[in-house]
């Protein structure tokens, strides 16, 4: 009885789809129809149509280039290489995760570089807004506190290199330097500090992970891995030195 119900059952289904699928083959779609002109051009109105479009477009690439200017442009960079390598010295994986490791790196980010911002908010965007400036002073002084921010975070070494290989003219002060040759040697200084950051962080957890491993091979524990009994070991004195607050001090100060 049960078999026939579940034949009966499958009958129908089969039927509807048939008839559902007769139906969707009589439907017919509607396509649009699309023309492409080429017009002699565009007078009165169509004008400020055509800037506002080109304005929307120019904003649409910046925005789509915000996540490069807050990495490349900011202290986003030092911070993310750090915390990722504070987790990579207690080997704990994936913890804390990806995603709570950037979100940190945003917001210390959105905190040390506030000054900045405000700035530019100050000096460039409130001046543009009330019309009070154009649009090409706006980003002349927009660029400069970034400028400046990047300036003290940036060796000499660094900038020289770029302008050697630029085959420019020699500055003669900042203002000669441009912010093409700035950025790199920004993000090149950047580099250099993060990893010298980790590498102080590294040093106590190598100690630990070489003590476990000389002491279990002194039990003649070969087949152990060093790593379970050393991971206990370095949670519990991140925690015990209160390591996040060290580290996040340590790194606000650098700035």
């Amino acid at each position: 009885m049960g078999n026939k119900a579940i034949k009966v059952t499958i009958l129908v289904l089969l039927l509807l789809i048939l008839v559902q699928s007769a139906a969707f083959a009589e439907t017919r779609f509607n396509i649009p129809n699309i023309q492409l002109q080429i017009g002699d051009g565009v007078e009165g109105n169509e004008v400020g149509e055509l800037e506002t479009s080109l304005r929307i477009l120019i904003l649409l690439t910046v925005l789509s280039l915000a996540p490069a200017i807050l990495i490349l442009l900011t202290s986003f960079t030092r911070i993310a290489i750090v915390l990722s390598m504070i987790r990579r010295a207690l080997a704990t994986q994936t913890m804390p995760p990806n995603q709570v490791l950037i979100g940190l790196s945003i917001f210390l980010t959105i905190y040390i570089m506030s000054p900045v911002w405000g700035e530019i908010n100050q000096e460039a965007l409130q001046p543009y807004l009330n019309e009070e400036i154009g649009q090409e002073d706006a980003i002349d002084r927009g660029v400069e506190p970034l400028r400046e921010f990047m300036f003290r975070h940036t060796r000499e070494k660094d900038i020289a290199l770029f302008i050697n290989m630029s085959e420019g003219d020699r500055p003669n002060s900042r203002e000669d330097i441009a912010t093409y040759i700035l950025i790199p040697a920004f993000v090149l200084s950047e580099l250099k500090t993060a990893f010298q950051i980790g590498f102080i962080i590294f040093i106590p957890f190598i100690v630990i992970d070489m003590i476990v491993a000389s002491t279990l091979m002194a039990m003649g524990m070969m087949m152990l891995p060093p790593v379970m009994i050393s991971l206990p070991f370095k949670i519990l004195l991140f925690v015990l030195v209160d390591g996040w607050y060290l580290v996040i001090k340590s790194l606000v100060e650098t700035f």
